[in-house]
């Protein structure tokens, strides 16, 4: 059902490298990339998500409430990718491991931009 998703970017220079970095731990690149634009993902037809500039040419800024869920294939991959994004600078939202008993592993961080990113696998609740 979702196509892509997108977080504003105030240095999409420096938001780039962030995300080549955060999602190389994971084995996912960028698929489209333009001056204002940069999109990473397993392939084109799955989801996307995406840094951009604000298309109106304002400053980016965080929704409230907002926060993009990415899907990691077991714990191990949600550790890699919040670990090398704590590693960046991303501010912690809340540290890598299980939440409640129904198997949801996350860590969730705030990047450059201060949009919040929780990084998910579901486990078996023993896992």
């Amino acid at each position: 059902m979702i196509s892509y998703t997108t977080v504003g970017s105030n240095d999409l220079k420096k938001s780039t490298a962030f995300y080549d970095a955060v999602f190389s731990e994971i084995g996912i690149g960028q698929l489209w990339a333009m001056d204002t634009f940069v999109g990473y993902g397993p392939s084109m037809d799955q989801p996307m998500f995406a840094v951009c500039k604000p298309h109106d040419g304002k400053a980016a800024t965080v929704g409230n409430g907002t926060m993009i869920a990415l899907a990691c294939p077991n714990k191990e991959a949600v550790h890699k990718l919040y670990d090398k994004a704590i590693e960046l600078g991303a501010q912690c939202e809340g540290p890598a491991g299980p939440r409640g008993e129904s198997g949801f592993y996350c860590g969730y961080f705030r990047d450059p931009d201060g949009n919040k990113i929780n990084a998910f696998a579901m486990v078996s609740p023993e896992a």
